[in-house]
């Protein structure tokens, strides 16, 4: 439940009635089994959407595709943007530009929420879906809908200007990232890999999916019907958010009703902000076999989602920023027939998911879906290229750039339609497959090559962690009969700015301290030198193990993080990038 659907929803309710209510019966259906085959696939294959992608295409076509899923992350977290934005408009009166960029932090902050646990997570998602369906039920109380215009409104029927607002209920029910993250995460769920256990999982997610989605169907039908009920009843046209929020108050006699509307539209957005999180993640590393830390994937994708609500609501105002809206619901759509075909095409084969391949009436109710959509979005696309042409002072340039796009698209379009797809691996041969890449032989006789260090580099603070440092230090010179090279960097202004010409009190106060701590470890059977550094502490550190060429380097952390780094500076970090030896890290 994202602010897309808000839009896609106001928007066929105030313009349309109660006429595309089976529009959404439609979208909720496609989810449902849409949402059941991507179950399927992660119970059965042990691999989410993305990796099988990964997998089964080639290279190049599968980078197509994450690119394709990567925009469909972007244009939700559009909406999630612009959806949260309007909601503290609503309810704390903060500009819709300040709010955009609150976003930026808010997104961060949630991902705390992921070190709690999928279940956790799950639960924290349902409690704010919950929290939006509440305020609508009281809303849809208060404006007394007409039950048998709604009734007709499940009669398939399509308005002359209606297909941009279908496309896009579609794209906002049933998302294509989703299809990629509840393949991932029905892998976290406790199941026996036995035949049994696996058809008790799929049923289990099955119910899972059916109670989930008829609850959206519940809040996006009941979006619809107010929007119809008040809007479209008194002849009002809605172009934006706030215009719906202000409109409902005076139209139902009461401001809770307005104060009901701004909360579930926040929530909305904290709610689709999680799950487009964690999907991105699991697109990014399924699709690439490439992981970043969590909180960097979410700036990237919040950058781009802030970077073009910005500049629509600079120049175009709210009702910018309403049709932007739409416009991200409809890119979903657009999306969806690369996530929906090869998720078909996987679930279909009996090489990759056995005795629990798709029936065929399975088959022709998938592709019947596939083909809906796909062709929904030809069209659309069609009719809005020819009417981009036709208003157009430069129709040559739209055909040089549309024809070659769009040839493109078709290409890929055909090839994962018809591609025979690559055979899937089992468990065996990817752990064969990586031993020996790796090792170069089985398990049983993997040989090792033992290192032996001949110089071993110590660096050292005066601090009272040194102590540990040297006993771990020694001890491995020791047992490999090595050097120690004790290091010891002079900080402060005179070593930064004079380096070794600086004879403060300083300097020759450690010069003293470290000869002495080496002249007492050493002995009979250890050599130990002494080296100062001045300046820098990680270039210094990195300067002296290369000049006097040290095997491994042994170094303190200091344990703190965070603001601590930010005030002391850091040594490990940098060092570790820099050296090609060993470092051992003591705590």
């Amino acid at each position: 439940m994202d602010p897309g659907n808000w839009a896609t929803d106001i928007e066929g309710g105030s313009r349309f009635g109660y006429t595309l209510i089976w529009v959404l019966l439609m979208s909720n259906l496609m989810a449902v089994l849409l949402q059941t085959l991507s179950a399927r696939l992660g119970i059965v294959s042990g691999k989410d959407l993305a990796q099988a992608c990964r997998e089964s295409y080639p290279r190049p076509i599968a980078l197509a595709l994450w690119v394709l899923a990567e925009i469909a992350i972007a244009a939700c977290d559009l909406a999630e943007v612009i959806g949260t934005a309007i909601g503290l408009n609503l309810l704390f009166g903060i500009p819709l530009i300040w709010g955009v960029l609150i976003t930026g932090a808010d997104s961060l902050l949630l991902l705390s929420l992921q070190n709690l646990g999928v279940r956790m997570f799950e639960a924290f998602i349902l409690t704010l879906v919950v929290t939006i369906g509440g305020c609508f039920i009281f809303e849809l109380f208060l404006s007394q809908p007409e039950m048998g215009l709604i009734a007709k409104g499940f009669i398939p029927h399509l308005q002359p200007g209606a297909l941009l607002v279908v496309t896009g209920i579609i794209g906002a029910t049933v998302m294509p990232h989703n299809l990629y993250l509840h393949s991932a995460l029905v892998q976290t769920r406790a199941f026996e890999t036995t035949t049994e256990g696996k058809k008790t999982a799929a049923r289990f997610n099955l119910f899972d999916s059916v109670i989930a989605l008829n609850a959206a169907f519940f809040v996006n039908a009941a979006i619809l019907i107010l929007a119809a009920s008040v809007f479209f009843k008194n002849g009002l046209e809605v172009t934006k958010l706030q215009q719906a929020h202000e409109l409902i108050s005076p139209l139902l006699g009461t401001t809770l009703a307005g104060a009901a509307f701004a909360l579930a539209l926040l929530v909305a957005g904290q709610a689709s902000t999680l799950t487009g999180t964690l999907a991105g993640q699991i697109i990014m590393e399924g699709f690439l076999n490439f992981k970043i830390r969590p909180f960097l994937r979410r700036l990237i994708t919040r950058l781009l989602a802030i970077i073009p609500a910005v500049i629509v609501i600079l120049s175009s105002g709210d009702e910018g920023s309403y049709k932007l809206l739409i416009l991200s619901q409809v890119i979903l759509s657009l999306q969806l027939s690369f996530a929906v075909i090869p998720l078909i095409r996987f679930t279909s084969s009996s090489d990759r998911m056995g005795e629990f391949a798709n029936k065929l009436w399975v088959i022709i109710l998938s592709w019947l879906t596939a083909a809906i959509i796909l062709s929904l979005n030809i069209w659309l696309v069609i009719s809005s290229y020819l009417e981009w042409i036709e208003s157009s002072e430069n129709p040559t340039l739209l055909y040089l750039i549309g024809l070659p796009v769009g040839a493109g698209v078709l290409f890929l379009l055909g090839y994962v339609i018809f591609k025979p797809l690559v055979k899937s691996e089992n468990t065996e041969n990817i752990v064969q497959k990586h031993l020996t890449k790796h090792f170069g032989y089985e398990v049983k006789s993997i040989e090792l090559e033992l290192p032996v260090y001949k110089i071993i580099g110590v660096a050292i603070d005066f601090s009272e962690s040194d102590k540990k440092v040297l006993s771990h230090a020694v001890s491995l010179a020791k047992n490999h009969n090595a050097e120690l090279m004790i290091f010891h960097i002079v900080e402060g202004a005179g070593g930064i700015i004079l380096g070794e010409q600086t004879y403060s009190e300083e300097a020759r106060a450690d010069a003293e301290i470290l000869e002495k701590i080496s002249s007492s470890i050493s002995s009979d059977t250890l050599v130990v030198h002494g080296a100062l550094g001045f300046g820098s502490v990680p270039k210094e550190i990195i300067r002296l193990s290369n000049v006097h060429e040290i095997d491994v380097l042994v170094m303190g952390a200091h344990g703190h993080r965070g603001f601590l780094d930010f005030f002391y500076g850091t040594t490990i970090s940098p060092v570790r990038h820099s050296l090609k030896i060993p470092i051992v890290i003591i705590r």
